[in-house]
């Protein structure tokens, strides 16, 4: 089967990125044919395709820290509603290539619906893997202000401008709710065969903002194990992986941190809103023993991995099914999480890690406390960590459910 695979990073950045590449290394490994459909960039892995990709409005991928000149404005504003340009491209790689059926992983905003044009007028299917809340969202998370927010699946949502949701703009906040509303008038959902969706939870929610059920395929992630039976220790310091932002659910880790003896190390990028800056001012004159790491790629973020006690999942918004928990159980490591949302699907309480009350404090450092001072319990639920990431989540399951996607769809 020849499929065409688009994203708009062509290069690791995070989650998606990592799935991306690993996906496409086992669709290789079973003898199928991959043709990506990116945007140039300077970071991207070499590829012959590149010369169908779509051109850089701005090198630089998150929009927090691009320079917004009024051309690059415009010319994103373009992409984000209907694109001519990227229509055009994707038609000539379409004819090039001619893929059986195309698979979508993240191009919001970055890629234009206009491709999907394309795809119907070739009689190409369509299906899009879903890891949030775009289509029923205008800032795609159901999480605004500091809490969790339904009020666009339940209707009302023009609150979003009033509100400020996206990025802190009125301005911003219109414009991504005239998109959403645009892409629903000309039928965007309609015209994808499919979406695949990571957790059950969040499919109950895009249900609720009226996306069509019989659309809907629950297909978890997986974890690429490269290593047969891993080597790991069980350290004295616990973990956090993943961007610096509130939803993620920093203020409440770094608390329950505050004031104890258990030690923290935070590896990951922020952004240029100084949060992470407000994180450490709330550590001056506190007794802690909080390490803030920066950005690590997944080599780097290894280590870590295979000497921490656990990692810590501690997300205030309904994280889509987050890769750090497949990470941490492929190197036999229990996972912390708050009961928001999906977490609890995978992070099952007293089996796979422990579970505490979303945004309290107080229930994470009892949590913590539970493994810090047993690390036995931390090794027994490492391990069925372990077991779970190599039956429910390993890489042929996943191929083995897509496919049959796939396939039902070309029947």
């Amino acid at each position: 089967m020849k499929i065409a695979i688009v994203n708009y990073r062509y290069f690791i950045e995070g989650g998606p990125e990592r799935y991306l590449f690993n996906l496409i290394e086992i669709l290789q490994a079973h003898g199928h044919e991959v043709v990506p459909f990116s945007i140039k960039n300077s970071r991207n892995k070499t590829t012959p395709y590149e010369k169908y990709f779509l051109e850089s409005v701005d090198d630089e991928v998150r929009y927090d820290k691009s320079t917004k000149s009024p051309a690059k404005i415009i010319k994103s504003f373009s992409r984000m509603f209907y694109s001519l340009e990227a229509k055009r491209k994707f038609r000539r790689f379409l004819e090039d290539t001619r893929p059986d059926i195309i698979y979508i992983i993240h191009w919001h905003n970055k890629i234009s619906p206009s491709i999907l044009d394309v795809a119907n007028s070739m009689g190409i299917k369509v299906v899009h893997r879903l890891s949030d809340f775009q289509y029923v969202c205008p800032n795609a998370l159901l999480y605004t202000n500091g809490h969790i927010c339904e009020q666009c699946i339940e209707g009302h949502s023009s609150l979003c401008v009033s509100q400020k949701c996206v990025l802190g703009s009125r301005v911003l906040s219109g414009v991504k709710l005239a998109a959403m509303k645009f892409h629903n008038l000309i039928g965007v959902k309609k015209k994808i065969s499919a979406f695949v969706v990571p957790s059950s939870f969040t499919i109950s929610r895009l249900i609720k903002g009226g996306m069509e059920a019989n659309k809907m395929h629950h297909i978890p992630t997986f974890f690429n194990i490269k290593e047969n039976n891993p080597d790991v220790e069980y350290g004295d310091y616990f973990l956090f992986l993943g961007r610096l932002t509130p939803q993620k659910g920093l203020e409440t880790l770094v608390k329950a941190f505050s004031g104890t003896n258990y030690k923290l190390k935070i590896a990951g990028a922020a952004p240029n809103d100084g949060f992470d800056k407000k994180l450490m001012q709330s550590l001056e004159g506190v007794e802690h023993n909080i390490e803030f790491l920066g950005h690590k790629d997944f080599d780097g973020l290894r280590p870590l991995l295979r000497q921490c006690r656990a990692t810590i999942v501690p997300s205030e918004w309904y994280d889509n099914f987050p890769n750090v928990i497949l990470e941490s159980f492929g190197y036999k490591k229990a996972v912390i999480a708050s009961d928001c949302g999906s977490l609890p699907e995978a992070v099952v309480d007293g089996v796979t890690g422990l579970t505490f009350k979303t945004a309290d404090p107080a229930d994470l450092r009892t949590k913590v406390a539970m493994l810090a001072d047993d690390e036995a319990l931390a090794r027994k639920l490492g391990e069925n960590a372990w077991q779970r990431v190599n039956t429910d989540y390993s890489p042929e399951t996943h191929y083995r459910k897509l496919m049959q996607l796939f396939k039902s769809l070309l029947n």
